[in-house]
């Protein structure tokens, strides 16, 4: 895991903007904005809506995104998109569903042939918990990245936009 290119230095030809469900920062929106202005370079927004699980090794209805997780998701890419146009850069964006959120930005990472890959991400925890938890996410992309990774560290607990599934079902949302 090396550190990523000093951004005052560093003009990648495209940006990977990606979240595994947290909303995007403005420090991460601002990042993206000084990469791509240095190139030109144009921003993909990309969001994961979490899948909670399997049902045998089958995706489970019960378990797939609620229609309240896709649109909180929905509107996460579409504020930072709009951010990004309104600091004149070509700006697109997606949601995917992934029980495997880092393997899944970084498919789109390759696909997209991306030149930097720019995420929010919690303060570190030590390894042994942190492998277990969702918000580690952004870690694991940097750990296995071929393009650089710039974390954008938030000192605030998950900012989880989606209402957790627990709160739904009991009608807090």
């Amino acid at each position: 895991m090396s550190d990523p290119p000093d951004a005052q230095n560093f003009a990648p030809s495209s940006i990977l903007l990606a979240s595994e469900g947290r909303r995007i920062s403005q420090e991460a929106i601002a990042l993206a904005v000084r990469l791509a202005r240095k190139s030109n370079a144009p921003v993909h927004v990309f969001v994961i809506a979490r899948i909670w699980g399997s049902s045998f090794g089958l995706p489970h209805p019960g378990l797939m995104p609620t229609k309240r997780e896709w649109q909180a998701h929905r509107e996460i890419v579409a504020d930072a998109v709009a951010e990004l146009k309104r600091e004149g850069i070509e700006a697109t964006g997606s949601v995917v569903s992934s029980r495997n959120a880092a393997g899944r930005i970084l498919t789109e990472a390759r696909r997209l042939r991306s030149g930097a890959i720019i995420m929010g991400a919690p303060p570190p925890r030590h390894w042994l918990v942190a492998g277990f938890m969702w918000e580690h996410e952004p870690y694991r992309v940097r750990r296995k990245a071929q393009a650089p990774v710039y974390l954008v560290v938030d000192r605030t607990p998950l900012a989880r936009q989606a209402p957790t599934r627990r709160e739904e079902m009991n009608g807090m949302a």
